[in-house]
């Protein structure tokens, strides 16, 4: 997932081993800073989204997606390449989901001030206390599922994200949303410490007060808003 991360791109993506996966796509969504000219020229697969937001990045470029596993990743220098080995291992051992979490045993955040630590920690305990998951980390882009999940679970349809980015006027992300419902769903989840280093270069594109209310509310609604299809 890229906006105008040339520098990040250029450090942390010849750390990827193209031979760990099978497929690396760059999602763009309208760099003007050479990002989607170094990708080109790199050799990488680019998708340029055509709406807006995270999550139309991902439900838009979800199709041309191969695999059957697919692993979220930011190229800002937040997420460590060095660990998407360990997230596919840890899938291969029947997991449906496997989070770097942040949070978990000596991982740290090098990225969080003292809002966003609180606001984790809220997040993760709210998830934890009213739809019974067991996370250190509901937040985090970086982990990796089972690509099916995204339709299982009804992150690709708009009602579920369009109330709260109406009410907050934002768009958001789905990851908060995914921990919520494959919790619900009793799937099987797993973490590994991951640490997060401090970015490279670039803007935050965090809006702490808008996707904090418009997460909360999703967590809340959650409570009747969707069920799993086997319930």
């Amino acid at each position: 997932m890229t906006l105008n991360e040339v520098n990040g791109v250029k450090v942390i993506m010849p750390r990827i081993d193209r031979t760990w996966v099978d497929q690396i796509i760059v999602v763009d969504g309208g760099s003007t800073d050479g990002t989607i000219e170094w990708a080109k020229e790199n050799g990488y697969e680019l998708y340029v989204q055509k709406q807006r937001g995270f999550r139309h990045a991902y439900t838009e470029v979800w199709p041309q997606v191969t695999g059957d596993v697919v692993i979220t990743f930011s190229p800002d220098g937040n997420s460590v390449p060095e660990l998407i080995p360990d997230l596919i291992e840890k899938m291969k051992d029947g997991n449906d989901m496997v989070i770097a979490s942040r949070y978990l045993g000596d991982a740290k955040s090098d990225d969080d001030d003292i809002v966003t630590a609180f606001g984790n920690w809220l997040f993760t305990h709210t998830v934890n206390f009213l739809h019974g998951g067991h996370y250190t980390d509901v937040m985090v882009i970086y982990r990796a599922y089972r690509k099916n999940m995204a339709y299982e679970l009804g992150l690709d349809r708009e009602d579920a994200h369009a109330l709260p980015e109406k009410l907050f006027g934002t768009n958001i992300s789905w990851e908060p949303l995914l921990s919520v419902r494959a919790a619900k769903a009793k799937l099987r989840i797993a973490e590994i410490p991951g640490d997060e280093p401090a970015r490279i270069g670039g803007e935050r594109k965090l809006q702490v007060l808008r996707w904090g209310a418009a997460f909360y509310f999703q967590f809340i609604r959650e409570l009747w808003f969707w069920r799993p299809a086997n319930k």
